[in-house]
């Protein structure tokens, strides 16, 4: 039903390619980003090829045409511009008639998981050799930002999948641990980043999972538990942070990709009313939980959100992700290239709740004329409007920083925080704008406002994102 754009793909490089020979020397230098960081100190089997860009289209002649002026925000490349359109034809076609009926569900519809795969989704950033599409970071961006404009739970399904796992993998995984696992994630098995605890949320590295090296010295076993963790119904799949000694605190913490075949225990879905009593169980009496039930969400309800439990779990030392008591700082380095997709998905969302809205109010009248004609509510739609285009362009940058290896961390913050901020925003506003029917679930303007209210917590709050500029931008005057 659907087809894989990895042909496609190559087909652009090699039209980009032939390009390159008939740009002027200007945009020659323009058009060549500067290597990434991954590729500035990293071993040949970790770096990622030059992502050449396309020449900057002329739509008005430079009036300074002596001066090499960067592009701007929203030049991309052909494989980046041919894959936000194949996103977008996939989200709407394929994703829109499913959303509802999944939200209320609260399940994915796995013929949309495989179709993600199909159109290779999921691998973006993955290497051709590993199956992968081979694209740029912009590119997993974009393809973030589309789906949330239709489905915000799809979007972080992609969005973790794809910035959190496969990065981890790629980034920090040996050969061995790549060509096992990569080729899989980027054609038919589901990832999932586990590392928050129902004791160590924002202070994620007070995690208690343990990782004992057994008898053999063959094998990792693990105990603990883990919670609020996206993909985790239908992960095959687990990057599991432990520690491996407890006694080195945060210095022992390290990553393991688990599969789930090796005795991962998913919460199944119970009734709420028995999954509720025992969350309040668990806060009040400090309950060690093992397999509680998944939990209702108000938002992004179709994307899986369990409690995992890990009894004695036998994992292969092979398959330990970098080095051993080196998690802590994988984590912290995926968390932040993560925080650019949070942003992507909220401004995804907020594009989406503005787009369908507005619409409408240009179609209902009242009083003989549009509802959107009225000055009253076309000042509004400008003032969100401005948000959002600001929310983009703090995330596009934040994603090509990280791209041309230079400093992100204050920038993508920045982005995660304004962009979940404006999402808010925008889908509330969305909802007034349409009136009654704004406040009916068969629109769906409501449900961009329940799934906006995840983007202030999940990756780091929002007070976590303004701690980190605070103390980053102290650095600039003291």
């Amino acid at each position: 039903m659907l087809s894989r754009t990895s042909q496609s793909l190559k087909a652009a490089r090699a039209l980009t390619s032939s390009r390159a020979a008939l740009i002027v020397p200007t945009a020659v230098a323009r058009s060549v980003r500067p290597a990434s960081r991954l590729q500035a100190g990293c071993s040949p089997a970790l770096s990622i090829r030059g992502f050449s860009a396309s020449a900057v289209k002329k739509e008005h002649e430079s009036t300074r045409p002596e001066i090499d002026t960067p592009p701007s925000l929203y030049t991309f490349t052909d494989e980046e511009e041919m894959l936000r359109e194949t996103v977008r034809k996939f989200a709407q076609e394929v994703v829109g008639p499913r959303v509802l009926a999944m939200d209320e569900a609260e399940q994915m519809d796995a013929d949309i998981i495989k179709g993600l795969f199909d159109q290779g989704l999921m691998g973006i950033e993955t290497a051709a050799e590993h199956e992968g599409s081979e694209m740029s970071f912009m590119a997993a961006i974009i393809a973030v930002e589309e789906l949330a404009k239709v489905d915000p739970s799809i979007s972080v399904m992609c969005d973790v999948h794809n910035t959190l796992v496969n990065s981890t993998l790629r980034l920090y995984g040996n050969d061995d641990v790549k060509a096992r696992f990569l080729p899989r994630l980027a054609t038919d098995t589901l990832g999932s980043f586990c590392l928050s605890e129902p004791a160590s949320g924002s202070d994620a590295f007070a995690l208690q999972t343990t990782a004992k090296l057994d008898a053999s010295g063959d094998y990792y076993l693990l105990n603990g538990s883990k919670m609020w963790i996206t993909n985790s119904a239908e992960a095959g799949i687990f990057l599991v942070f432990a520690n491996v000694d407890p006694s080195k605190g945060y210095k022992g913490i390290t990553c393991f990709a688990v599969e789930k075949e090796m005795g991962v225990v998913i919460a199944k879905k119970e009734k709420k009313v028995r999954d509720f009593a025992l969350f309040v169980h668990f806060w009040v009496f400090k309950f060690e939980p093992t397999c509680l039930g998944r939990f209702e969400q108000l938002g992004i309800k179709a994307s899986s959100t369990c409690l995992l439990s890990f009894d004695d779990v036998k994992v292969p030392k092979e398959n330990v992700v970098g080095e051993i008591g080196k998690g802590y700082k994988i984590a912290i380095d995926i968390l932040n290239e993560g925080r650019i997709g949070i942003a992507a998905q909220m401004i995804g969302l907020a594009q989406g709740a503005f787009d369908k809205s507005v619409k409408y109010a240009y179609e209902r009248k009242q009083f003989g004329k549009a509802v959107g004609d009225f000055q009253g509510m076309a000042f509004q739609f400008a003032d969100v409007l401005t948000e959002i285009e600001a929310a983009r362009l703090l995330t596009y940058n934040a994603a090509r920083l990280k791209e041309q290896g230079k400093p992100f961390v204050r920038e993508a913050a920045m982005a995660k925080y304004y962009a979940s901020n404006v999402a808010q925003r925008a889908s509330g506003m969305a909802i007034e704008w349409a009136g009654g029917v704004g406040f009916t679930r068969e629109v769906g303007l409501e449900k961009y406002w329940r799934d906006s209210k995840i983007g202030a917590i999940y990756e780091g709050t929002s007070n976590i994102q303004l701690e980190t500029i605070a103390k980053l931008l102290k650095k600039d005057y003291v």
